[in-house]
């Protein structure tokens, strides 16, 4: 990851800062709070081709589930790249509700698995290793990935309740004004997963792979396996 620390990720408070609110004076190299184009990043995922290959199975399918997820938000941002020639058409409102079950499909079900198997271990392992903030409350970039969690479910949550109000309002203009605001926290929730997706591969399933034993990702694979049958 080319010098990214899993410690930098408890850091922050509010997971979703943009740069010009971080300042621009950091030195080079790659951070976790700072990647380089971290809403493409390289392979579409944090990380590269050959580290996830050495991954454990259960981490890879974790990352598969990201990949769906990335699909779906590059097949959204076609149709809202449309949005300010043609405006809000009947084709961006079908996208928009695909996605949104899309998202309620795969990242739902997804985080409820690290939270339920991955998390909890990891967390224990971090902070045994040091990698954790030094004040009176103990974190780690589990807490920021959690959040993140919810902090996209409430985003999602925002989009759909405004999606549902603009098309039922009579008023034209205020129906624009209320659309034109869920595309707004649209983007803001697209914004939030892509650096979410490149944190958790490239940085945080690279320390489970490195903390964590491989009989017990074994393990976590198989409750997965469990779940799903």
């Amino acid at each position: 990851m080319g010098g990214a620390d899993v410690s930098d990720l408890v850091q922050i408070g509010d997971p979703v800062r943009r740069q010009e609110e971080r300042g621009c004076d950091q030195p080079d190299g790659l951070s976790p709070m700072d990647p380089p184009d971290a809403y493409a990043p390289p392979g579409e995922t944090g990380g590269d081709d050959a580290d996830l290959g050495k991954r454990h199975p259960y981490l890879r399918a974790l990352t598969d589930d990201h990949a769906r997820l990335m699909e779906a938000m590059a097949l959204l941002e076609e149709k809202l790249a449309k949005v300010r020639e043609a405006g809000f058409t009947a084709d961006v409102d079908v996208a928009v509700m695909r996605f949104l079950e899309t998202f309620d499909r795969e990242f739902i079900a997804h985080s409820r698995e690290e939270e339920a198997r991955l998390f909890p271990l990891l967390h224990e392992r971090l902070i045994a290793d040091g990698e954790h903030s030094k004040g009176r409350v103990i974190t780690t970039a589990i807490d920021v990935m959690k959040d993140e969690h919810l902090k996209a479910v409430q985003l999602a949550a925002v989009v759909l309740n405004l999606m549902r109000l603009g098309t039922v309002l009579p008023d034209e203009r205020s129906a624009d004004l209320v659309i034109k605001a869920a595309l707004g926290e649209l983007k803001k929730l697209v914004e939030l997963l892509r650096l979410h997706i490149f944190r958790e591969d490239g940085i945080v399933f690279a320390r489970a792979q490195g903390l964590i034993a491989l009989a017990e990702l074994d393990a976590m694979g198989a409750a997965g396996r469990r779940r799903d049958s």
